[in-house]
């Protein structure tokens, strides 16, 4: 028997206009975990919606457990023992753990009745089965992300998948959940199970994964064993060019440069008396764990959520902020963590995207001044580099490294001086951070400043001049970025207050 359990040999797909997939490969062995990088639109998603039924392929062949299939819709692939966790979940929340587990297959009393008492007992089995300790009487929308990924991975299970294609698993888990999943990939590899895992956490594939295969712009770069390679080594296969990667050395901002924005005393919900100076031309770096409280600072002091006390200044003058249009005003723009659902309307354009912030200046007696909207957007997406096939493409339609350049857009076009970026980079590929990166440096070089809260330890020691770190709602410690290592910032963000 072959240990091949699937394989995506020559793969095509076309859409108007583009060619998708040009000739995109994969091979995955039973009891393997095979990650699949590639920059945002290097055709992995495509890929696996091929595999999931989503997207009918226009030539090539997909080969599993040693026989050549056609697919036709998710439900078809699901039969053949093919299970999708998408990045998004796709569980029904106000329904418990046991019914979504057998959502389409519920156990009947008298072929009439949904049986709940047998349901559940087989859930529980299940989840046993699995080292799990969920309760199937549990409605979804009571447990944390982790714990609903898990119920995803359990109703595949119920399916009899062979095969689990894992979309970005870990971009909402803390690091303890992260283990908790790491753990049970491993006993499914274990079982004899293959996985196919996606990750933009290029750092994690030296934890889980076997095997690596890269994708660049929809074509098959290559595959290799993960312990024969390292990080540069996936990153030049991924862009095609060397990136660089190495932490800032010294401040480029003097000690003199003037103070733009100061937070005095700050005090909201996890929250606890915040204090801080940014000055000109500064990238300020926010560090701390999950529930430190950075991104409740900065939208207390947005006036996006409400704040007890405390004081902010612009430019030495003490203004009042009580709503993110009072910090707009004062030229303070905010780039959310949840771009999709806080930065950019996905199902606009770019265009309109880019002016959202700034309308009232684009009218024309009562319409929009259309003309001017064109101009300065096409300005700007020459500025800062954003990758669209013209003004009027949704913004769904594009990757997510673009989507957070329209975000910067945005604030540009409202001429913001300070600008405070929340987990900038997170869910896009190093080809586009390294973008975002260059960006940044270009701002601040124009005089903009910068707060930037991160999670990526690397993210923070080459792009800040100093580090703020953040405990329990409380600032802990600071350091300049010539006496910061990720040794000094854990200890910080440890502390107990």
């Amino acid at each position: 028997m072959s240990d091949i359990l699937l394989e995506m040999k020559n793969i095509q797909k076309f859409f108007p206009g583009v060619h998708a997939l040009d000739n995109a490969n994969i091979e995955v062995r039973y009891g393997e975990v095979h990650a699949l990088v590639g920059e945002n639109g290097a055709g992995k998603s495509t890929l696996m919606k091929v595999l999931n039924g989503i997207y009918k392929k226009d030539g090539g062949q997909i080969i599993y457990k040693g026989e050549e299939i056609e697919l036709s819709s998710p439900l078809d692939a699901q039969k053949r023992g093919i299970g999708m966790i998408h990045q998004e979940l796709n569980l029904m929340p106000h329904l418990t753990v046991a019914e979504n587990i057998f959502i389409g297959k519920e156990p009947m009393a008298g072929g009439v009745f949904l049986d709940q008492k047998k349901a559940n007992q087989a859930a529980k089995e299940l989840l046993t089965s699995m080292h799990l300790d969920i309760e199937p009487t549990r409605r979804i929308k009571t447990l944390t992300v982790a714990k609903q990924q898990m119920v995803e991975i359990a109703k595949a299970l119920n399916n009899n998948s062979e095969l689990f294609v894992m979309d970005e698993p870990t971009s909402p888990l803390t690091d303890t959940e992260i283990e908790e999943l790491f753990r049970f990939i491993r006993s499914l590899r274990a079982a004899g199970r293959g996985i196919i895992y996606i990750s933009h956490r290029l750092e994690e594939l030296w934890r889980i994964s076997d095997r690596i295969t890269v994708m660049r712009d929809g074509q098959y770069v290559g595959t290799v064993n993960t312990a024969e390679v390292n990080r540069q080594d996936i990153i030049s296969m991924m862009v095609g060019r060397v990136i660089y990667e190495e932490p800032k050395q010294k401040s480029c901002v003097s000690a003199d440069a003037p103070v733009v924005l100061e937070a005095k005393d700050l005090v909201a919900p996890n929250v606890k008396n915040v204090s801080f100076q940014l000055r000109q031309g500064e990238i300020l770096g926010f560090a701390g764990l999950v529930g430190a409280g950075r991104t409740e600072t900065m939208r207390a002091l947005f006036g996006a959520d409400p704040r007890v006390k405390g004081e902010i200044f612009v430019n030495g003058q003490k203004v009042e902020i009580h709503s993110p249009s009072d910090a707009v005003k004062h030229g303070i723009g905010y780039l959310s963590e949840d771009r999709k659902t806080f930065g950019v309307a996905t199902g606009l354009s770019v265009r309109d995207n880019c002016v959202m912030a700034d309308l009232p200046n684009y009218r024309k007696g009562p319409l929009m001044n259309d003309k001017m909207i064109d101009a300065v957007t096409t300005d700007y997406i020459q500025k800062i580099s954003i990758k669209t096939p013209s003004l009027r493409q949704l913004v769904r339609n594009l990757s997510g490294g673009n989507q957070q350049k329209i975000v910067i857009a945005k604030w540009l076009i409202k001429r913001c001086n300070v600008l405070i970026f929340d987990e900038p980079t997170r869910g896009i590929d190093v080809g586009a951070k390294s973008e975002i990166y260059k960006l940044m440096n270009k701002l601040i070089e124009e005089g903009k400043s910068i707060i930037m809260i991160s999670s990526e330890m690397p993210e923070l020691l080459r792009m800040s001049d100093r580090i703020v770190v953040m405990s329990e709602g409380a600032i802990t410690g600071e350091l300049d970025i010539c006496n910061a290592t990720q040794t000094n910032i854990m200890t910080f963000a440890t502390m107990n207050m």
